[in-house]
């Protein structure tokens, strides 16, 4: 989280959704972005926001077996079982990687996977990957997304991450620098740089490299592999949800302000760290533990030492910090039994949907101090778990931007907190109209949901 109302390395979301609909509003920091000499072009934001909307989020996942064969294999096979995914069969190549981070040059074997065309139902201004993998030690892979716009025309093949579960081969790494002239990857967001022209993601492809040390049997195991395409129309507020059933969960409660200054090669603790706080409390919650040895790395004398490796292996080299969005998704699936998902929701009924089927939901929201009661503090983009909701449709929330444990849960009220996630456009200290963060979450899940579980996931466009 970032306290302070100044840029922070990356924009939480990207232009593409300040653009996605072009609505004039007065440069003011006001809750809902109006000024009385303005009705005009209120009355234009209410059309839009009371709109009847279609689920403006398009998520598509390979998972079984009957999806990875779909995919074109050059040197992988897939692998049946409980938990079917694509590993390397017989390599196709060996090439070198010069780690930016390290300084070291190393040869590796690699093998790809790459699904079909996919159309999206919903034409997007922004894409995001995620994956679930193993990657043992020798062991990494790259994800690429290529994208074919409205009009025709294709982007460039997109690194969208190198990732490892361990940081010992190389450094897991955003790429920066990646742009066609049309579309802009930010970290771990590949956006279009100007939706008001029209231009959108009609469709992609999904391409996954896997690399291992040469001469060696190991092998990188992905059992989820996904995209998230988006086109969340311009927004300052959004319409009030009805409040559903009241539950709370008992998701465990770590604080991330007790972690301040531990770790500097880990973006400093504190802060910094709201993401990989907020993932070790819905791992925790779903009987995910560290042992000792795995923690064994960690300065003894600092309390809730899961929470320092949390950030340890979610950590981006390039963008310097741990709140990679995938990145967090694919640390929570290195705990045995457990999926992680980046998408979007489109209300607080589908958050409720959620929580009513025993899922907490991790949300990235954008506000003001004094825009969320009871928070204390405004912050330029910050995690906090959704953990349920009380009687009167409050949110009751896990966030880790407290000063200890024990003041972590809190409720916020439900008309701000929706706001505030749900928003696409909102003011800054200074006035100036900037981007929301639009309903961005992190579900986290068992590997084999039960019943109730998997109709409240799919509810929410996830499967």
């Amino acid at each position: 989280m970032s306290r302070a109302e100044q840029p922070s390395r990356r924009t939480v979301l990207t232009m593409a959704l300040a653009t996605a609909t072009s609505v004039p509003v007065p440069a003011r920091a006001a809750e809902d972005g109006r000024d009385a000499k303005n009705a005009e072009e209120a009355e234009d934001i209410e059309a839009i926001e009371g709109a009847d909307q279609p689920r403006r989020t398009h998520y598509r996942a390979w998972t079984t077996y009957a999806d990875w064969i779909t995919g074109t294999a050059a040197g992988v096979r897939t692998e049946a079982g409980s938990r079917p995914g694509v590993v390397i069969a017989d390599p196709v190549g060996t090439t070198e990687y010069a780690d930016p981070h390290t300084g070291v040059t190393a040869a590796w074997e690699y093998a790809t996977w790459t699904s079909p065309v996919h159309r999206l139902t919903v034409p997007a201004t922004e894409a995001i990957a995620s994956w679930n993998a193993l990657t043992p030690a020798g062991t990494w892979l790259q994800a690429e997304l290529r994208g074919t716009y409205s009009d025709g025309t294709d982007t460039p093949w997109y690194v969208m991450g190198r990732w490892a579960a361990g940081d010992r081969d190389i450094k897991r790494t955003s790429v920066d620098g990646q742009s066609d002239g049309r579309s802009t990857v930010r970290t771990d967001t590949l956006a279009i740089d100007d939706a008001a022209t029209g231009l959108r993601l009609a469709s992609y492809r999904l391409r996954l490299t896997l690399y291992r040390r040469p001469g060696t049997r190991l092998t990188p195991t992905v059992w989820r592999a996904g995209v998230m395409g988006s086109d969340v129309p311009d927004r300052f507020t959004v319409p009030a949800s009805t409040p559903g059933p009241a539950r709370e969960l008992a998701v465990p409660r770590y604080s991330q302000e007790i972690h301040k200054g531990q770790y500097p090669e880990y973006d400093n603790g504190g802060e910094a760290w709201c993401s990989p706080t907020s993932s070790q409390m819905v791992i925790e919650y779903w009987g995910g533990r560290l042992t000792p040895g795995q923690l064994a790395w960690a300065d003894p004398s600092y309390a809730d030492p899961q929470v320092c490796h949390a950030a340890r292996y979610t950590y981006d080299h390039q963008y310097r910090g741990c709140g990679n969005w995938p990145f967090n998704a694919a640390y929570a699936a290195t705990f045995p039994g457990l999926q992680g998902v980046i998408t979007r929701l489109g209300s607080l009924t589908d958050l409720e949907t959620l929580i009513a089927a025993g899922i907490p939901v991790i949300t990235s929201q954008s506000f003001l101090k004094g825009e969320l009661t009871g928070a204390g503090y405004g912050t330029a983009g910050h995690l906090m778990t959704v953990t349920g909701f009380t009687a009167a449709g409050d949110v009751i929330a896990g966030d880790p931007a407290a000063p200890g444990d024990e003041a972590v849960r809190r409720v916020y009220r439900r008309r701000e907190f929706e706001i505030v996630w749900l928003r696409t456009r909102r003011y800054n200290a200074g006035g100036e109209a900037v981007p929301g963060t639009g309903g961005v979450c992190y579900l986290y899940f068992p590997a084999r949901p039960s019943a109730r579980e998997r109709t409240a996931l799919a509810a929410v466009g996830v499967r």
